[in-house]
This record gives C-alpha cells, structure tokens and sequence, in this order.
C-alpha cells in the first residue's frame, strides 16, 4: 500500500468508528466533499449543512477531524498487524475493490484480504446451504462446484461447516479458484477445524472480511456476511437449508440485488431441503438438475461486457437528467445508490429516470433497480 492509500484507509477507519457514521452517511460525506481527504479539511459549518448531519454528528465527525492526528496511531497499529498476516485492505475508493460489490445497497467500505481478488473473479457463482448437510447435499455440492469450477467460475461460499466448506473443497480439488467471506476478522478462524481450509482458500483464491481483526464471529455478523456474498456473484446457488436457514438469507439479498438465484430440489420429506423447495416455489428460483443448466441462464452476463467502447447515444437531456444518466451502469444500480452517485434526492431521482425510461435509454427492474440499455 502505498502512502496515499494508507492515509486514507485510516481516515476512513476514524471515520467508521465515531458513533452514528454508518455506510450510507460515510458515502454521502465523501460524494458531497468530493474526498475522504476533503472531508477531512471541512469545518463544523461545512459538515452542519448536509441534510443528514445534525447537530450531534457534525460535532462527532468534527472531533474525529481535529483528533486524527493522536488517533491514528491505533489503526497504524492495525493495519501493520494486517500486513504482518499476509492480508490488505481495500476500500471502496480503491482501484481494486471488486466491481459488483459497488452495484448493490450498502456496500462494504473496506474489506480485508487475505489471498487475491482477481478481476476472473467477477465470473462467480455463490454455494451456499445448511451446516448440517445430507449425503445427496455433499454429492450434489462436489458435482456443481467441481463442475463449475473447471468451466473458470469461481465459486464463492461462507466457509461455514457442511455445504459451504464442501463447496470451497471441491473448487480447489478441481484446480478451480474460490473465495470465503468469513463473518470475523481474518486473524479470527471460524469454525476452527477449517484452519487447513482456510489457508488451501488463500493459496487458490482469497479469504474476504468486512470485519477488522479481532472480530469474533458473533451472530449479527453473518447477514452482514451473506450481503457480501450474495453481492460479488453473478447469482446464487442453494443447495440444501432449512426454511429458516442462513443461505435463505442469502438468496433473499441475490433477489434484492436482482442477481439470479438457483435452487436443487429435495425430498419434500427432508427438513433441509424445506428451503430450496420453498425457494423454488414461491420465490422464483430457478430449479436446477444440472451445472448447465446454470452455465446456460448465465451465458450472456459470462462474456466480457467493454462497456468502454459502446457509443454513448446522443441525448437531449437537462444537467440533472445528464447527472442521473451518468451514475448509470449497465449492471443493475438500486435508486438509492444512483441518488447518491448524482447528488440528487431521490424524489429528482426518480423524475429523472422516468423521463430517460420515456428516451429508451433506461430500463427498470423489480426492486427499484435501474441500469443503462
């Protein structure tokens, strides 16, 4: 990391950690400043008039402002603890925090890495089921993962027991890459007997936390976990849960970041195939048999898409139509995230996008997702 990095990186750090600062409101101080840097040379009056900054929180942000200079010392400390582990850390700022976490609602500011996210990676499925796994959830994990894997996806799980540790096993045994979001800090391995787990993930991929070090795995952590999951794959595989398991969460959050999910049917009589059957039924996933099945409902979103050398139409829009236009991308943006990429309030938003709807330059998805065409 270099200088200019690691300045940041503990800016953002002091930041996220004064009380009432959470994703969106660190988002909006940076869109607004312009930087994390020009938050940093704002004053009380500047940070008073952002509408979602009261009096209490301007003085916060303020005081982190003035006493960075003492306080960092203690995320320096952090971070070359990090680095002494092999790992980095990523913001959201950074040229390399991975692409599609930057299309869904509430993204990670900073993620810690141990391993290498690559830019193939973007071509990834998620695996994800129940901790107290079948033997036709174990055979039907190995088949799609190995499967999958061979054909350069990669494949994404939780590294939780049963499914998810099943899943990552059998991408590595097939020389494919995979990725494990861990609901602790990475210097935290959880559950333990997956230590050799854990490192074999790092040397074929990468083992990805929102989480600083020392984070223990507690409970709340893993719908956190599981946004992140959800969001860096293309869609979703469900293999066997429960009705109210951990990997509902997941295709719960693939749904509202209109990504595809996908689902192996079970015996109806099987409590950990309630779930996918459930998933099928009534939420509109799609039932798989076999790994093509998924190769053929993803093969357009699988070639390269240059968005760089597609022609921008020619438009006869208004400076905020033109702002709305630009926080456009042709993957799937909620209309939160555009608003706050615009700097418009939502109601201007959605005036804007209706009108681009109108030109045939936007279309809109279920979920208030918006993208280019």
């Amino acid at each position: 990391m270099n200088s200019n990095r690691i300045e940041n990186y503990l800016k953002i750090r002091s930041l996220l950690d004064t009380e009432g600062i959470g994703i969106i409101k660190l988002l909006r101080l940076a869109e607004t400043f312009g930087s994390i840097s020009d938050v940093y040379n704002s004053n009380y009056d500047q940070l008073k008039s952002i509408d979602q900054l009261n009096h209490d929180l301007a003085t916060k942000v303020s005081n982190t402002i003035k006493d960075f200079s003492e306080s960092k010392y203690k995320y320096e400390a952090e971070l070359e603890t990090l680095i002494n582990l092999g790992g980095q850390a990523i913001t959201y700022w950074d040229d390399d925090y991975p692409q599609p976490l930057k299309n869904i609602f509430y993204p990670p500011i900073i993620l810690y890495v141990l391993g290498n996210y690559k830019f193939e990676d973007e071509q990834s499925i998620s695996i994800v089921g129940t901790r107290k796994n079948t033997d036709y959830g174990k055979l039907v994990t190995n088949r799609f993962s190995s499967e999958l894997a061979k054909q350069n996806i990669t494949i994404i799980s939780g590294m939780a027991r049963g499914i998810d540790s099943v899943a990552h096993k059998a991408a590595i045994k097939a020389s494919g890459r995979t990725i494990a979001v861990i609901g602790s800090g990475l210097d935290v391995i959880y559950p333990p007997e997956n230590k050799m787990l854990f490192n074999e993930i790092i040397e074929n991929g990468a083992i990805i936390s929102e989480f600083p070090l020392g984070t223990k795995p507690d409970a709340q952590n893993f719908p956190k976990r599981n946004r992140i999951i959800a969001g860096l794959s293309l869609g979703t595989l469900v293999i066997e849960t429960r009705e109210n398991g951990g990997a509902m969460q997941t295709a719960k959050f693939a749904i509202d970041q209109n990504k595809e999910v996908f689902a192996i049917p079970g015996n109806i009589t099987s409590e950990q195939s309630n779930g996918t059957n459930i998933l099928i039924q009534r939420n509109g996933a799609k039932l798989v048999f076999e790994p093509d099945d998924i190769l053929n409902e993803l093969k357009l979103k699988l070639k390269p898409i240059v968005g760089n050398n597609i022609p921008k139409p020619k438009l006869n829009l208004s400076l905020f139509e033109e702002k709305t236009y630009e926080a456009l991308e042709v993957f799937p943006k909620q209309i939160d995230k555009i608003a706050l990429d615009s700097a418009l309030s939502i109601s201007d938003t959605l005036v804007n996008l209706l009108t681009l709807e109108f030109q045939g330059v936007v279309q809109q998805l279920p979920g208030k997702l918006f993208k280019k065409i």
